[in-house]
């Protein structure tokens, strides 16, 4: 065996077995009893999970942590974050990807998706950290006249080809247009062809706030899931950020179309953007994974407490403590998220990718063990993980992350936020 993890309470089938886990060539190769392996991560008195699943992320917007807070969406964008994005390098790009990469390696996370700009630089600090990734170029083609709106597809489109496969097939692509309320019509059924025809995902926003769905009325006569079908938008493989306001009818047809929904609840909540009906969601059939949102409206990327708060969230909404049970929610946050992006992992399973991530259980927190799975979702958090292993590659153990300077990664995103803002304010 390439890795052995063992002695951990390992979360199998649901529910949590004293094993070991073997990997070869990356993969699973045994969930049982095996001897020795050239590398072994001893997770004795630890709880190993599934990797965990950023189903709907902006990385880069790590830069943005704290900067403009206690705002509705519209006013947070509009007046706050699209400004000072325009400012935005490739070198920032890459400089917030890879603060990002170093949070998500400590806290647990071995995939996420990710949609922004200077896709490229997203992608570089996907290969460089271990981490796996589902990218694309956020397409935006609001205030754009129709030559510069089909550049932003064209964009797009030319990202998905170069960058499919990439970092030994760690990264996988999408297209990604942003919303329908900042991309035209046009664009929306361009980009659902161009889907199909590159044989990608197709990803973007969807009904996050009561006014995006008011709006989209107003304008197209249509709410937005039927504006967005209207263009053929989810005749192939796509699946869609918050749908917070998404009716019965509306869950129902996106189930039918096999349409997943990256939860994203605390930036929801942050944003006052409402609570989505996610207990709606399972019942009618719909594939749940969980999302942080980018680290500007979350303002962290510690997927544990966004899978607490998916649970915590749900049962208020609902009034009912029993909806979203903690390992429907721990479900959602690994294979949930797994099964969007298509990455063949969220299991620990012989066959499956080797995506582990291992928590430290010795913590007064999470003391008495009476339940691991309620630990996980109700008690743990990022500060609790101890070692991420991605593709059977270590990434982190001891806490020490492995693939990336950690302390130069922080010490150079704090300088290049602060010359970010600098430039901003210093233009207008």
């Amino acid at each position: 065996m390439d890795l052995l993890v063992k002695n951990g309470n390992v979360y199998v089938d649901g529910y949590v077995e004293n094993v070991d886990v073997g990997v070869q060539d990356g993969r699973i190769a045994e969930v049982g009893d095996v001897e020795t392996a050239d590398r072994v991560i001893d997770a004795s008195g630890c709880l190993v999970l599934p990797g965990m699943v950023n189903a709907h992320t902006h990385a880069a917007m790590s830069l943005l942590r704290g900067y403009a807070d206690d705002l509705p969406l519209q006013t947070w964008l509009e007046d706050e974050i699209w400004p000072v994005e325009a400012h935005l390098t490739a070198e920032d790009v890459r400089v917030g990807s890879r603060l990002a990469a170093v949070e998500m390696i400590k806290t647990g996370t071995t995939a996420f998706a990710d949609m922004y700009f200077h896709m490229d630089k997203v992608a570089d600090a996907v290969e460089e950290s271990g981490l796996r990734a589902s990218l694309g170029y956020g397409i935006i083609t609001v205030g754009k006249d129709e030559e510069e709106s089909e550049e932003e597809l064209r964009e797009g489109v030319e990202f998905v080809r170069e960058y499919d496969g990439a970092a030994d097939g760690r990264v996988q692509t999408m297209l990604c247009p942003h919303a329908p309320y900042t991309c035209d019509g046009t664009t929306l059924r361009e980009a659902a062809e161009a889907a199909r025809d590159e044989d990608v995902t197709l990803h973007t926003h969807l009904s996050e706030t009561a006014g995006e769905v008011e709006d989209n009325v107003d304008e197209h006569g249509e709410r937005p899931p039927e504006y967005l079908d209207s263009f053929g938008f989810f005749e192939g493989n796509a699946y869609v950020a918050h749908g917070v306001h998404l009716s019965d009818d509306e869950l129902g047809y996106l189930a039918s179309k096999n349409v997943g929904v990256a939860h994203c609840p605390s930036a929801n909540m942050k944003l006052a953007s409402g609570n989505a009906p996610v207990a709606g969601m399972l019942d009618a059939g719909v594939t749940v994974g969980i999302g942080t949102d980018g680290p500007a409206s979350n303002n962290t990327l510690d997927l544990f407490k966004e899978t607490r708060h998916a649970a915590l969230v749900a049962k208020n909404r609902e009034d009912d403590a029993s909806v979203v049970p903690a390992q429907t929610a721990l479900d959602a946050a690994t294979r949930g998220g797994a099964n969007l992006l298509g990455t063949g992992t969220g299991v620990i399973e012989e066959g499956h990718p080797a995506d582990l991530t291992v928590v430290d259980l010795d913590a007064p927190h999470l003391t008495p063990k009476h339940d691991l799975v309620s630990h996980a979702v109700y008690a743990a958090n990022g500060g609790d993980v101890t070692a991420t292993v991605v593709g059977g590659e270590v990434l982190m153990e001891d806490g020490v992350v492995e693939t990336m300077d950690a302390e130069a990664v922080v010490a150079d995103a704090e300088e290049t936020a602060r010359e970010l803002v600098e430039r901003a304010e210093a233009e207008g």
